[in-house]
């Protein structure tokens, strides 16, 4: 059968695969009877949807009398008719709470300065007919599990719902309109006309980013129940060293991969597990080598917690749970570098505060180490950042929903702004010296070391959310044997 073959009962296709077998008129008759009501009568405002309706608010603020429609996603492709595990888009999240595929938040202008905010989704299917609770791989409740119904979604996220059938006539009449477009979340054929350019949906895109940037109080909560998360991640790896020694990097990505599952929603992006060599790689995922004692680990990992804010931590370890002193010398110039990174960050300083700091320890330490191959104000001077071939990357992103948050926010506003009170953002500087690196001695090629953290900025500094996981030499090292 193909995916076009229609059930025998004449409804619309459901999303079926080629090996499924069509079903007897007696058997789609017997499959629409015999079901117990199962609305759930105990759904109450989450809240998630108490504060999503209080960004709903600051956002149209910024767009009186427009059109503003904000979509979910829907599944990807992994493999011919199998997806990927979805992921609502985050300004989707943010805004609504909710975290249903092929749903679109629509804030309609209301005439009085404000909007009213309409959630089109696909709801669970009634089982009294058709068949695509028990026929559709994607959206049949006995193949992919219970999708909520509109009531159930109104109730728990405080907003008015309607089916998805009914956004493209919605969207019809003439109000000027702006769209949150992303490469995977195209809703261009629901659109039917509505009107929007470019320049519009950007500027929604780059609004929403910035309005993001300042994490109210229950994010922040989130940020600290996912960083919580974390650190039991990586203790749980440190407690398996021997199958790690075993089983190489692989068993550290699904030793905290099995952590981020069970008290989160997932990582909030594939872990690092670079041991060796492979931690001069600044996004190693392959995650399929070696763990061998005498080498350091580099381990950058982070819960998605089941909000979807995620933590982003990165630790480098001696595998046999002792620095050799050469390692020690060159941990301790990074760890150097990032309090500094770290004391320097407070509300009304630029952004690049704490990375310039950073930089200036690490570049002084290089060359009181003699290994910088060029004087230290060469390697710090703007024009030529020659430090770089050893640090490779700046010190620090915003965090949030994204590992990468904020990411179309204004340059002025972001990283060439200053820093407000309820950014939360990461301190990671690093050193980097690869195995073929012949400016550096041969005995520390292929060393690569990381230390990150996610730090709030308060009103009157920096608090590190993650201060509780061991950072110092000592504190790895009893870390590790404990």
């Amino acid at each position: 059968m193909t995916e076009n073959t229609t059930a025998a009962t004449g409804d619309a296709a459901p999303k079926t695969a080629s090996h499924d077998s069509v079903p007897s008129a007696k058997l789609a008759a017997f499959m629409n009877s015999g079901w117990a009501d199962s609305e759930r009568q105990d759904v109450t405002l989450s809240d998630a949807g108490v504060w999503a309706a209080k960004r709903r608010d600051a956002l149209s603020q910024a767009f009186p009398g427009e059109r503003l429609v904000i979509p979910a996603g829907t599944y990807k492709v992994r493999s011919n008719d199998t997806d990927y595990v979805f992921r609502p888009h985050t300004d989707y999240v943010w805004l609504a709470g909710d975290q249903t595929s092929d749903a679109v938040l629509v804030l309609e202008p209301n005439g009085t300065s404000g909007h009213d905010a309409v959630l089109y989704f696909r709801p669970r299917s009634d089982r009294s007919q058709g068949s695509e609770f028990w026929r559709d791989r994607t959206y049949g409740e006995l193949w992919a599990g219970r999708r909520p119904s509109l009531a159930e979604t109104a109730k728990e996220f405080g907003v008015e719902t309607r089916h998805i059938d009914q956004l493209a006539d919605a969207l019809k009449n003439d109000v000027p309109t702006r769209v949150r477009r992303a490469e995977d979340h195209s809703i261009a054929p629901l659109l039917s006309g509505a009107r929007t350019d470019d320049t519009r949906d950007l500027e929604l895109a780059t609004t929403l980013s910035e309005l993001r940037l300042v994490k109210d109080p229950w994010e922040i909560e989130q940020l600290r129940e996912a960083v919580a998360i974390t650190h039991r991640g990586f203790s749980d790896v440190l407690s398996e060293m021997d199958r790690v020694r075993e089983y190489g990097e692989r068993w550290i990505e699904g030793t905290f991969w099995r952590r981020a599952r069970a008290e989160g929603n997932d990582v909030g992006y594939t872990s690092i597990a670079a041991a060796g060599p492979h931690a001069t790689t600044l996004h190693w995922i392959e995650n399929d080598g070696p763990v061998v004692d005498g080498t350091l680990m580099l381990l950058d990992m982070g819960v998605e917690n089941r909000q979807l804010y995620t933590a982003d931590i990165t630790r480098t370890l001696p595998v046999n749970g002792e620095f050799t002193p050469r390692q020690r010398d060159l941990y301790q110039l990074v760890l150097d570098a990032q309090n500094a990174g770290i004391a320097a960050l407070k509300p009304g300083v630029p952004f690049q505060s704490g990375h310039r700091a950073a930089m200036e320890v690490i570049v002084h330490g290089l060359d009181a180490m003699e290994l910088l191959p060029v004087s230290v104000e060469e390697a710090l001077d703007p024009a030529s950042n020659l430090h770089q071939r050893y640090t490779l990357h700046g010190t620090s992103h915003m965090l949030g929903l994204d590992v990468h948050d904020c990411a179309s926010a204004r340059e002025e506003n972001y990283r060439k702004g200053d820093l407000q009170t309820g950014y939360v953002l990461t301190v990671e500087p690093g050193l980097y010296f690869q195995a073929d690196d012949l400016t550096v001695p041969e005995d520390l090629r292929g060393i690569g070391i990381r230390i990150e953290d996610d730090i709030l900025i308060t009103d009157t500094g920096a608090e590190n959310l993650s201060d509780a996981m061991p950072r110092t030499i000592e504190g790895l090292q009893n870390w590790m044997s404990s």
